[in-house]
């Protein structure tokens, strides 16, 4: 080989190896308490700050409330727990539920763990990012640590590799679920999968119900389902107020309806989300100007 190539085919394979996806690391880990998993960078970046919401005032779901709280604190305390899928209406605090959980099990005394010193760590994996969760999870099982890893929004179009892999991975597979990790998902959709797609799978199959069984079997995988419905209008009212109170408003209790009622009407429901808003223009709006 021409010694001049040389250098030039030692640039290019430093170049390859810079390109090439690190190896997974825990490096950092005892840094924070919630991290965020970048695959492509083989590492989870720290997230000093959740932000969450106070478990107080998440109104109008004390069941869904207490189910997955009970569940967090017995997987913090070592206990057998459930992996647990999140369904329903939108805004109604689903993923605010599971922040403040994971918040709640980390109070010591009354008062957040230092970073790094909480029980629980909270791992956020984005959607597009599941076919890397056995790699995850692979890293985790390594950790003394007990972590949640937590995927928001959660559905599939289509049955993709993602799919699959998610069911493998709830199953287990001949290794079975790390034991200091369980999955935390929220969904707009009790199946994960839009109505049409099921119904449209089934009526083309030899056998009908293996199709829907199949297509169904996903959340089946999830230990605890909790389902989330539109908030009626008294459960609107007391989120707000317990928001108002919070953030100590100058504001009348009758003034206070009658302008969350017509900011409900503007936006064309009520949930949490809405709540939130409304308290969040209402407290600018309220607020003493310089």
């Amino acid at each position: 080989m021409d010694s001049n190539a040389l250098p030039l085919l030692e640039r290019i394979a430093a170049a390859l190896e810079r390109l090439s996806t690190p190896a997974p690391s825990l490096a950092g880990l005892d840094r924070a308490d919630a991290f965020i998993w970048h695959p492509g960078l083989g590492r989870l970046t720290a997230v000093p700050h959740v932000a969450h919401v106070d478990m107080a005032l998440l109104q109008g779901i004390d069941r869904q409330r207490q189910m997955l709280l009970d569940n967090t604190l017995h997987f913090a305390e070592g206990l057998p727990a459930n992996n647990a899928m999140l369904w329903g209406a939108r805004g109604m605090g689903k993923s605010s539920l599971v922040k403040a959980a994971h918040a709640q099990a980390n109070l010591v005394d009354g008062r957040p763990a230092a970073p790094g010193r909480g029980r629980l760590v909270l791992v956020e994996i984005q959607r597009e990012d599941l076919s890397t969760l056995p790699d995850l999870l692979a890293l985790l099982r390594e950790s003394p640590r007990r972590f949640i890893v937590f995927c928001d929004d959660l559905s599939f179009e289509r049955e993709d590799a993602d799919y699959k892999a998610l069911k493998s991975v709830l199953d287990g597979g001949i290794a079975g679920r790390p034991r200091n990790v369980l999955f935390y998902a929220t969904s707009n959709r009790r199946h994960l999968m839009p109505r049409e797609m099921i119904e449209n799978e089934s009526s083309t199959a030899i056998n009908t119900a293996e199709a829907t069984e199949e297509k169904v079997s996903l959340s089946d995988r999830f230990g605890l389902w909790i389902g989330f419905h539109n908030c009626a209008q008294d459960t609107f009212m007391d989120m707000v107020r317990a928001y108002a109170k919070e953030r100590g408003l100058p504001i009348t209790d009758a003034d206070l309806t009658r302008r969350a009622n017509a900011w409900s009407l503007s936006r064309g429901g009520r949930s949490g989300r809405v709540a939130f808003q409304f308290i969040e223009d209402l407290s600018a709006e309220l607020s003493p100007r310089p």
